[in-house]
């Protein structure tokens, strides 16, 4: 059986067209590349060695204004067009019922598949929650294992940790270790 290619945490070249619109943000979790259309945001990745030239539009200024909203705890919900392509109905509509998941609030992959109708769909939820082009927007870091373990996430399970842990400091703090613990 062929294994899937394994998407990247950061930014390639292949990934934006001449079309798309850049911002940059610096955050807590390092910084992130916001990808954007003439019709909503399409994507979010970190940047790694391809730093791509800015050229913004009216969503990319939104997006980055509510992510620096966020990161300093004062936006709990974002309020920003999508433009997410070729993409199945059942991810879409997975991306959509991601978005009802509260601030501060974790399911579980189970949860997340009953919550779509057919509690049978676990893989098929959690693939689309993998392909999610627009992670923190469309938390896809709120679903985690049925046992409360951190499972997958695209910008990497550390991120998803700090991601948390902002959003719920006293159910998923990051513990610290001390010199003589």
């Amino acid at each position: 059986m062929a294994r899937r290619k394994e998407r990247s945490k950061y930014l390639t070249p292949e990934e934006i067209s001449e079309n798309d619109f850049i911002e940059i943000v610096h955050t807590l979790i390092g910084d992130l590349c916001i990808v954007a259309s003439g019709k909503g945001l399409k994507a979010i990745k970190l940047i790694g060695e391809f730093v791509p030239k800015s050229k913004e539009n009216q969503f990319t200024r939104a997006t980055l204004c509510q992510l620096n909203e966020y990161f300093i705890g004062e936006r709990t919900a974002f309020d920003l067009e999508f433009d997410t392509g070729d993409h199945s109905d059942f991810a879409n509509r997975v991306w959509t019922d991601l978005l009802k998941i509260p601030y501060g609030n974790t399911i579980s992959y189970t949860q997340l598949a009953a919550r779509l109708g057919d509690p049978l769909c676990i893989r098929a939820a959690a693939s689309a929650n993998g392909q999610n082009p627009i992670p923190i927007i469309i938390p896809c870091h709120r679903v985690i294992g049925s046992d409360g373990s951190l499972t997958g996430f695209a910008l990497g399970l550390d991120i998803k940790q700090k991601l948390l842990a902002l959003e719920n400091p006293d159910r998923f703090a990051i513990k610290q270790i001390g010199l003589f613990d």
